[in-house]
């Protein structure tokens, strides 16, 4: 099992481990044990996590002696709203829940999210754990302390920073993951090798093929490990997105708005390369971009089965609208992450509109 720590602002109340391994289910309650963040905990979850994994979790807490009732919510992005999360709020008030209670995380980006928010406003703050589920929670939602709930307009619209008492990766529950839930997780891993780490692009392009949720997930140890501990770099230096957390972004303008125009039918990482192959582009368009660096990435992105084209029939206006409500943006301008060479982002000034509308309707 590895093991790495996040430090934010060197206060150790506020920093956390991150553990992630195979089959560690055991382990990690045995640390929750020892952790003693709380007296009580409340496991917030998802139907479709529940029915494949919900038991199992509780059965471990209760063996380990941990006081430890369940929240199940509907799966699925629409119930990231501030409804659900105020439906979570009188639950834990109905139950009993106070200063010395804490929730865990259990699922995907979705719980994760919610849980956080929900922890972070309780109260005025209670603590909570990450059990991510899913690839793309694993390597990304799970780790920098990023909460929210979305509005009918944007994603994320609302939300906090609210840093987690630990995360525990145990990637066997990738083991029932759909091969498009997958793939959202590739997504995020290989944005995270284009912006930081070109080693990390070299062995995605030489094992894409064989990434799959019934494939060898102990080699996939090595490479969630390392994805994680480079999100953990830039949080650790920027928590809340100041500056350098800017370039995890990278894709994510164009993404968040081609979810938002499908009202959340097109999964989070398709969407996000879909992003990548327009930020792709536009760097190359801008002369910042080799075109061979442009092509290799794209290609990359199709070996892992990710779509970088703009979805049939999606409205040009309808997008472009979208981003405008972009929470990053400046006044009237929206910034991209845009890409130098492999490892070299860098967060661009403004894109023409008229630019942007010829890559998506060209992409």
């Amino acid at each position: 099992m590895n093991r790495f720590k996040v430090s934010i602002e060197k206060k150790i109340s506020r920093s956390y481990e991150v553990y992630v391994g195979q089959d560690i289910l055991d382990r990690a309650v045995l640390l929750i044990a020892k952790g003693n963040w709380a007296k009580k905990y409340f496991l917030i979850t998802d139907t479709n996590v529940s029915e494949l994994h919900g038991q199992r979790v509780m059965d471990i807490f209760k063996k380990m002696g941990l006081p430890v009732e369940a929240i199940v919510l509907p799966a699925g992005e629409r119930s990231k709203t501030m409804t659900t999360a105020v439906a979570i709020a009188e639950e834990l008030l109905h139950r009993g829940a106070d200063r010395t209670s804490g929730l865990i995380a259990l699922g995907g980006g979705v719980v994760g999210d919610l849980t956080g928010f929900v922890a972070s406003i309780f109260m005025r703050g209670i603590p909570y754990l990450h059990l991510p589920t899913t690839l793309l929670a694993q390597v990304d939602s799970s780790i920098g302390g990023k909460t929210g709930v979305d509005l009918p307009a944007a994603k994320n619209m609302l939300g906090t920073f609210h840093q987690p008492k630990a995360v525990f990766t145990d990637l066997s529950f990738l083991r029932t993951l759909p091969g498009d839930e997958f793939r959202n997780g590739l997504a995020e891993i290989v944005k995270c090798a284009i912006i930081d780490d070109p080693s990390l692009l070299e062995i995605l392009e030489e094992k894409a093929a064989a990434l799959k949720p019934d494939g060898d997930l102990a080699a996939l140890i090595p490479i969630v490990t390392r994805t994680c501990e480079i999100k953990k770099k830039i949080v650790e230096i920027d928590e809340q997105e100041h500056g350098l957390r800017r370039i995890l972004n990278f894709g994510h303008t164009l993404g968040h708005a081609i979810e938002a125009e499908a009202d959340y039918a097109i999964p989070h990482g398709e969407a996000v390369s879909i992003g990548m192959a327009a930020a792709l582009v536009l760097s190359e368009r801008l002369g910042h971009l080799p075109a061979a660096d442009r092509d290799r990435i794209i290609r990359l992105l199709q070996k892992t089965g990710l779509p970088v084209h703009m979805p049939a029939g999606m409205s040009s206006d309808g997008v472009l609208a979208r981003m405008q409500r972009d929470k990053k943006k400046e006044g009237n301008i929206v910034h991209f992450v845009l890409l130098k060479r492999p490892g070299m982002p860098f967060v661009n000034g403004g894109v023409p509109d008229s630019l942007i509308r010829e890559i998506i309707e060209r992409l």
